[in-house]
């Protein structure tokens, strides 16, 4: 029996489709290899280096000290404590530094241990052995030895912006006649490194745009877009004072002129291009 005419065109119908299906699946592998092979294929690609640097005098000094006391009783240790740190703060609102500018880094209290043993009674005259008799005036040592507390450390160590560097000198003085612990500093720095910092790397790139530049001509390729750009800086290092504690735990004499220096900022980048 021969097929319908409609049967027929549902066939055909059915065949295209199936066959457009097909024809589709190949057409997307084919692109999917391209792409693969594509991305794939190495970049021609040619990398520079840049430098730039500013430099700035700090204006703000970076100070630390710790004050750390004994006692029988934590309460009596922690009262001494905020004795010294009562005064340390009055000195330091008196020299204009601001309250904001004052920040207490750690406050701890711990117990101080000794290793105590017992003295134990006289061995009584014949009682020693193999025949050997003991002193019985004589004392020896009971082991094993126990710890024991003997009293409490409070300690608090305090950080201080300095904003008025003329004034290090002066207000470090002053703290260590006043019975911290132990004083440190100044480092100074510079407070808002941020528009320093860009303005460094600013140089930077354009130190390594203007070497591309040259070296592009030189080359005979013209560049295209960059591929990959990374930053590295060296920010300035602390600057401390070697002598401050001797004068200032002396309290005799002018306050020492701390000579505060320039600081640099760096920043070193790498920029790679494609060349064409």
């Amino acid at each position: 029996m021969e097929m319908s005419l409609e049967r027929k065109m549902r066939f055909y119908r059915i065949v295209k489709l199936v066959l457009l299906a097909f024809l589709i699946a190949v057409g997307v592998s084919l692109l999917t290899e391209y792409i693969r092979v594509e991305s794939n294929k190495p970049e021609n690609t040619i990398s520079f280096s840049g430098h730039g640097e500013v430099t700035a005098v700090p204006d703000i000094a970076n100070v630390y000290f710790t004050i750390s006391k004994d006692a029988k009783t934590v309460k009596e240790a922690q009262a001494l404590v905020a004795g010294i740190e009562k005064k340390s703060l009055d000195s330091l609102k008196a020299n204009n530094v601001l309250e904001k500018d004052i920040k207490t880094a750690n406050a701890s209290f711990y117990p101080k241990y000794e290793y105590r043993q017992a003295v134990c009674p006289p061995i009584p005259m014949g009682a020693g052995t193999a025949g050997v008799t003991v002193n019985p005036s004589s004392a020896y040592y009971c082991p094993p030895s126990k710890q024991v507390i003997t009293g409490y450390t409070a300690s608090e160590s305090i950080t201080v912006k300095i904003r008025n560097t003329d004034d290090v000198g002066k207000i470090m003085q002053e703290l260590g006649t006043l019975g911290v612990t132990d004083l440190s500093g100044p480092n100074f720095s510079i407070d808002n490194e941020d528009g320093l910092k860009a303005a460094a790397r600013k140089k930077a790139i354009d130190d390594a745009k203007a070497k591309a530049e040259v070296l592009a001509r030189d080359l005979g390729v013209h560049l295209g877009k960059i591929t990959s750009f990374s930053e590295g800086g060296n920010y300035p290092t602390p600057i401390y004072a070697k002598t401050m504690m001797a004068d200032s735990v002396s309290g005799s004499g002018a306050p020492a002129q701390l000579p505060k220096g320039e600081n640099t900022i760096t920043s070193d980048v790498t920029i790679t291009y494609e060349i064409r």
